[in-house]
């Protein structure tokens, strides 16, 4: 029975075709934003977590000032770090690595070229090196680590070697960081995406080095601290907290640094793409609710046109609920073909966007093409044409068989 209802219900759809296609023209555009638009951020939002989670999640940050994640310079903070602030929490317990850094912006000078650029003070002591060595974010395309004995050596980010002046710099280059002669001896490898842009574009000299270019004598910028195995990383986190803040004298509630584990930042990131994708799939519901009223105005249209043929219908037995299934399959046909064209037509276009985007070295943004969305918008594109034909098909079953063929 249900196949017959589906074969009525298509034969009036092919014998009204251009009005059949306009309709499903707005469900068609509706279906095709919000896919698009999903499987970009949702794509954006699975690479951008990747990256995250390649940092690794047993880390903490801690910076002055509450400043968040990432290290940044005193100069932008009313609160410092100073060294004393760093012995204070890194040996408490479940401290595995941890490094004090010092950044800053300076100028840097190339060639005839001068050029404002974040550089980044590192400590390059034997066992760090070592660490350094197993981080994406220190690999090497050419020349070698900072090692210790170094002083005003320097490393860069491939970014700030082939981009941040008009010649590109090799090993051995000469650069100048705020008038004091540096030698770069490596390049570090491009890592692209958000989290690796940052470290594409840095300069990073011994800590030591930094101080002399900055004159800051004790000054630390962040702490990070790397979690051994089998300590919980928020348990460490509360205790360097508790530590720092019995150091700096602060009550709780009113510190002047923050402390964030990397589990922290990946949440916070998820809350915010969430927010971001809710509210484009908002702005493309409302072409699908255009498209259902215009389903719906379809069927309402139907329904006085085949008035006669529901009279017909009803007066050789057919029952209201046969006549009622009958117009909810036709809108729900038009829902569905509309939501098929539209799914696919939404895929294409993440997938172009995707492209584009890696044309630009744009590897973050990446279309996601996960079944969940594929039948999902197919599902809820046949639902919304069914609600909208829900009252003209109650409308047609509700005819009466006489009343209708006088029509």
């Amino acid at each position: 029975m249900i196949f017959d209802y589906f074969r009525i219900a298509f034969g009036n759809l092919t014998r009204r075709k251009l009005r059949s296609w306009l309709t499903v023209l707005g469900i068609f555009i509706g279906i095709m934003a919000v896919v698009g638009l999903v499987s970009l951020s949702q794509g954006m939002e699975n690479a951008l977590l990747s990256e995250f989670k390649k940092l690794g999640t047993n880390r903490i940050v801690i910076s002055p000032g509450g400043a968040g994640m990432g290290p940044v310079s005193g100069s932008f903070s009313a609160a410092k770090f100073t060294e004393e602030d760093y012995g204070a929490v890194k040996d408490i317990r479940g401290v595995d690595i941890s490094v004090s850094i010092y950044s800053k912006s300076a100028y840097i000078t190339f060639g005839k070229e001068t050029k404002q650029n974040m550089v980044w003070g590192f400590p390059f002591d034997s066992e760090l090196l070592e660490f350094y060595k197993t981080q994406s974010m220190f690999d090497i395309d050419e020349g070698r680590l900072l090692r210790p004995g170094d002083r005003y050596k320097a490393m860069v980010g491939w970014g700030a070697a082939n981009e941040l002046f008009d010649k590109k710099m090799k090993v051995g280059s000469k650069i100048y960081i705020n008038g004091i002669e540096f030698e770069v001896v490596g390049i570090h490898k491009k890592m692209g995406g958000v989290t690796g842009a940052a470290s594409d574009n840095m300069i990073r000299i011994p800590k030591e080095a930094a101080r002399d270019v900055f004159n800051e004598a004790d000054e630390v910028g962040a702490i990070f601290l790397r979690v051994d195995e089998g300590y919980e990383v928020d348990d460490v986190a509360e205790r360097a907290e508790r530590k720092l803040r019995k150091f700096r004298d602060v009550n709780e509630g009113e510190e002047d640094f923050s402390v964030q584990t990397s589990a922290q930042v990946i949440a916070a990131f998820e809350q915010v793409l969430g927010v971001v994708q809710a509210v484009l799939v908002g702005l493309a519901a409302i072409s699908l609710l255009v498209g259902g009223i215009g389903i719906m105005n379809t069927m309402y249209t139907s329904v006085v046109e085949r008035t006669r043929e529901i009279g017909i219908m009803k007066s050789v037995g057919a029952r209201n609920s046969a006549i009622m299934m009958i117009f909810l399959i036709e809108s729900g046909l038009l829902g569905a073909v509309g939501g098929t064209i539209g799914v696919a037509s939404g895929l294409g276009i993440g997938k172009l966007a995707e492209f584009v985007a890696l044309q630009y070295d744009i590897t973050s943004l990446q279309a996601y093409t996960g079944f969940p969305l594929i039948l999902g918008a197919m599902l809820f594109a046949f639902v919304v044409g069914a609600i909208a034909g829900t009252f003209p098909a109650i409308q047609a079953s509700k005819l009466h068989p006489v009343d209708a063929l006088r029509k």
